[in-house]
């Protein structure tokens, strides 16, 4: 089968178009014929060899996070996918191919009338958000959510699920984000490139971080008392986080079939 790879660290130019074998799938396995996947700054991210020290990759590598598909084969001991049906999911790496070989509890069945395309593009933010909100958030009904970066992949599905959830939700953003963030249900929204946040919001029970840097330094003051600062950019300071008495953490995030699901049953299915 074909698949793009890499031998060496760098940029674009590093990757090829290589014939591999196809691969085979143990018990618990699927074999899938990918139909889309996508472009993640995961992906660049690994490429260019940052990541090394902390997730450490083997050459020659073949990227991708997301993927969309069929599935063709399964192992005797998956029982809740079958041959044929459109799925969608995350892993590590190998989506950049024809084929791909994965556990049946990352990927769950693709939402009705939704293209491959779309679901692909879904996968990581869904995985995120979930891990963000409710796996370390314990976000719940009536509790206040800042979401730092609210209009982009991550912070569009993080807002829709958030206040799926019940929850009050404020998000930054700017230009025509803010009239996305406004359309998904955001309760206040903060122009980040005019307004100051530290100054609009306090007693904020969860502060879900997408950017970093300055905009992360200055989230611990407006939390409330055992709040919680969850960042995918950056570890937050433990130092300013005992400072405030607060919670910071930096979130990896797992993939598995249930949070796919979580948004997958809140609120795509009801939008249908």
């Amino acid at each position: 089968m074909k698949a793009i790879q890499y031998t060496a660290f760098g940029g674009s130019e590093v990757l090829q178009l290589n014939q591999i074998e196809k691969p085979e799938i143990n018990d618990d396995e699927v074999l899938i014929k990918i139909k889309a996947t996508t472009v993640n700054p995961m992906d660049m991210k690994f490429r260019s060899g940052l990541l090394q020290k902390g997730m450490p990759i083997e050459l020659p590598y073949t990227p991708g996070l997301d993927v969309s598909g069929v599935v063709e084969k399964t192992g005797k001991n998956v029982k809740r996918i079958k041959k044929g049906d459109n799925f969608f999911g995350t892993t590590f790496g190998g989506t950049y191919a024809e084929y791909i070989n994965l556990n049946e509890n990352q990927i769950t069945i693709n939402p009705k009338n939704t293209p491959n395309e779309d679901s692909a593009a879904l996968a990581i933010p869904l995985t995120t958000a979930y891990s963000i909100l409710v796996e370390n958030g314990q976000l719940s009904s009536g509790q206040k959510v800042l979401i730092h970066g609210a209009g982009g992949g991550v912070g569009t599905i993080a807002l829709q699920m958030a206040k799926a959830i019940g929850a009050y939700v404020i998000g930054t953003a700017s230009g025509k984000g803010l009239d996305l963030i406004k359309k998904l249900g955001a309760d206040e929204l903060i122009d980040y490139k005019s307004q100051d946040f530290s100054t609009l919001v306090s007693d904020v029970d969860v502060v879900v971080d997408l950017v970093g840097g300055e905009t992360q330094a200055k989230s611990f003051e407006i939390l409330k008392k055992g709040g919680k600062l969850l960042s995918t950019v950056q570890p937050p300071s433990e130092e300013l986080a005992k400072k405030f008495d607060i919670e910071a953490r930096f979130v990896f995030s797992k993939p598995s079939f249930q949070k796919l699901d979580f948004g997958e049953k809140k609120w795509l299915r009801k939008e249908k």
